[in-house]
């Protein structure tokens, strides 16, 4: 897999999630704990970056009074609103301090829903950059991690489900959709199976090497084989003579 071709994207790294005091962290924290997630994906972050991946970052933010919304949501946004989550210019909203975008980073504005590429330009971006891989870790597994996964597959990226940097509700939930539902649309990899694919040189990369390869061996015989015929041809004149 060839990183210059790859984005990490995260989703919904934000305070309200991840961190103690955010609105729905208590519903999340167990899985968390579980999967290990936060650690897995700011180990994953950092040597995926130095290997030369894209990190794009795909927070979600609503105005105060979340007036960009149907007056009457149901649903899992009817939670985000009955919670206050995600509200802009909060703490809440705020990416975690241990994945703070760094200044190559790429921050993807404008998501007000589960989809990351619907209401965004992360697609445009994506393309843009020649990015045909996509590795997905974020909240909810089976919500906006889940309805980017599908979209992406749809669009045709390559896409990667980090299985162990995800987290949602309840375990079962985790289980059933890295299990069941990831598999359709994805490749499911633990953080470590990503790392190493990534860090293998990519075919384009390996015949480059090897055409390279034969080529100096070829320049490096040239002279042997000049040698050889202007030896050849003083022999054969020495006989003569």
């Amino acid at each position: 897999m060839d990183p210059r071709h790859t984005a990490l994207v995260l989703i919904e790294y934000q305070n309200d999630f991840t961190s103690e005091g955010g609105t729905l962290h208590g519903a999340v924290k167990p899985v968390m704990d579980a999967t290990n997630m936060l650690p897995n994906t700011v180990d994953t972050v950092k040597r995926a970056r130095a290997l030369g991946a894209t990190i794009v970052h795909a927070p979600i933010t609503f105005t105060q009074d979340y007036h960009e919304l149907t007056p009457e949501p149901y649903g899992i946004l009817k939670g985000v609103v009955d919670s206050k989550s995600f509200r802009k210019d909060t703490w809440g909203a705020e990416i975690v301090d241990e994945l703070k975008p760094e200044a190559q980073d790429i921050v993807i504005e404008g998501k007000r829903g589960l989809d990351g590429f619907a209401s965004t330009n992360l697609d445009f971006i994506l393309r843009s950059r020649g990015i045909t891989n996509i590795a997905l870790g974020g909240f909810l597994t089976n919500c906006c991690v889940e309805s980017t996964m599908r979209t992406g597959y749809e669009k045709g990226y390559n896409v990667i489900t980090l299985k162990d940097c995800t987290a949602t509700v309840s375990e079962e939930e985790q289980r059933l959709a890295v299990e069941k539902n990831y598999p359709m649309f994805s490749h499911p990899m633990n953080h470590e199976e990503f790392l190493t694919e990534l860090s293998r040189p990519s075919a384009t990369e390996t015949t480059s090497h090897s055409s390279a390869s034969h080529a100096t061996q070829a320049v490096r015989a040239r002279p042997a084989a000049a040698g050889r015929s202007s030896s050849d041809g003083s022999e054969t004149s020495m006989n003569r003579a």
